[in-house]
C-alpha cells in the first residue's frame, strides 16, 4: 500500500528580481533620472541627485541626506560587482555632492600606527 502521490506542480520560470533595483526605481525618497548611476561625470551624477532630492516632496530627510543615501545605497548594493573605475567615479560624486550642498570637507580618521 503506497501513499498516493500528488501530481507535480507545474513550475513557472520566474525572472530574477532584485529588491535593490526596485528600491532604486520606486524609492519614496527620490525620483531618479534613468541611468543616473551610469553617467561617467561625477559632477553630472551629483547634479542629477541634487535636483532629484530638491524636487522630491516624499523624502523624509533634507535633500543632501537623501541624495547621499541613495548614492551610498547604490555603491553598497553593487558590492564586489562594481568595477574599480566605476566606484572611483561614484566616490567622486559623493565629494561633488558635498560641494554642491556647501558641506565642509569630510575629515579622514587618523591612521593607526
Amino acid at each position: 500500500m503506497s501513499a498516493a502521490r500528488k501530481p507535480a506542480k507545474s513550475r513557472v520560470k520566474k525572472t530574477k528580481r532584485y529588491w535593490s533595483a526596485r528600491v532604486t526605481r520606486e524609492s519614496d525618497a527620490l525620483d531618479l533620472k534613468k541611468g543616473v548611476f551610469a553617467l561617467n561625470d561625477p559632477r553630472r551624477i551629483a547634479l542629477s541627485l541634487k535636483h532629484s532630492a530638491e524636487q522630491s516632496h516624499r523624502r523624509k530627510a533634507e535633500p543632501y541626506r537623501s541624495a547621499l543615501s541613495m548614492l551610498t545605497f547604490y555603491i553598497n548594493r553593487a558590492g564586489k560587482n562594481l568595477p574599480a573605475a566605476r566606484k572611483r567615479i561614484l566616490m567622486r560624486a559623493k565629494v561633488e555632492l558635498r560641494t554642491l550642498f556647501n558641506k565642509p570637507p569630510q575629515r579622514r580618521a587618523a591612521s593607526r600606527a
